[in-house]
């Protein structure tokens, strides 16, 4: 895995949610915020987002748009008073009115936020990706292969829809990464030295690794891999480590029925025992209380 697809596996609950909406003339739609993260995928027309917080986001066919912290927004034709707002659920089959159609595809993500990766909690509250020729290819065919299967529900559209959603995910994180004039995760990603630490950590987290190992696999001296890294993800490779091992424990404890000690060695902890100590540190309750409380 890479630092990318672990962040969001650490937080992502079973599998998306999406609603198509197609309305005409004026209106104007209220989202309320969720425990998850919503995107919406503009499909024809043109339409006006109003977050909770900051200036109105004009939105035209093709732009994608990710609330990452499911904040709580305003849909509209244009201009509006979000006072006089109606709850989506009331909206998303209004086709009447007179004016040019808006046709989106409206979703969400559910997330755990109680292990969130750095590089999630960095996420704006609104990531707007406009529609520009040429850029970002594999975000504009993602959208293209989510309208054609909106559009002609063909067999396989159960398995193929959420698959391209995960896909869409992917796509807008890489797309904003790309984007982002300032972050501190997309710097630690373009540095040759951080990155090449984080990839060796998360493709074989259970590992024994030691500074001096990881050094040699980021290929510079252990005093430049502690400085270098330290400054830019906000902690020591090792406590990195530790922290990641334990959110992948707190993963698997809560998605499997795998036994401790299967879970304890996939962490790269000798012990069911070692495991528990450092759990304990860690979220404050032990593992087994753990599991009971989040299912």
């Amino acid at each position: 895995m890479d630092v990318v697809s672990d962040a969001i596996s650490a937080v992502r609950i079973g599998r998306p949610f999406s609603n198509r909406l197609r309305v005409r003339g004026r209106w104007c739609t209220r989202l309320s915020s969720y425990d998850g993260a919503g995107f919406h995928v503009v499909l024809a027309g043109r339409c006006l987002l109003l977050p909770e917080e900051g200036e109105p986001v004009p939105l035209g066919v093709g732009d994608v748009v990710l609330l990452p912290h499911g904040a709580g927004h305003v849909l509209a034709d244009g201009p509006a008073d979000p006072a006089e707002a109606v709850p989506f659920e009331e909206m998303r089959h209004v086709s009447g009115g007179d004016g040019p159609e808006v046709e989106m595809l409206c979703g969400k993500y559910r997330l755990d936020r109680s292990r969130t990766h750095p590089l999630m909690a960095e996420l704006p509250q609104v990531v707007h990706l406009p529609h520009r020729v040429g850029r970002h290819p594999e975000l504009r065919s993602a959208v293209d292969l989510l309208a054609r299967e909106l559009a002609e529900l063909r067999p396989g559209a159960t398995l193929a829809l959420p698959s391209l959603l995960d896909l869409l995910l992917v796509y807008m994180i890489r797309a904003w990464m790309t984007e982002a004039e300032t972050g501190a995760w997309p710097a630690v990603l373009n540095d040759p030295v951080a990155a090449a630490a984080l990839r060796a950590l998360h493709a074989d987290p259970a590992a024994p690794w030691t500074n001096d190992r990881l050094a040699e696999a980021a290929g510079v001296s252990r005093a430049t891999l502690a400085r270098r890294f330290t400054a830019l993800v906000g902690r020591p490779p090792m406590a990195y480590l530790t922290w990641w091992r334990l959110n992948r424990a707190a993963t698997q404890l809560r998605a499997t029925d795998a036994p401790l000690a299967t879970i304890a060695r996939g962490a790269g902890y000798g012990s069911p025992y070692a495991l528990s100590h450092a759990f304990v540190r860690e979220f404050g309750v032990t593992p087994g209380r753990y599991r009971a409380a989040v299912r």
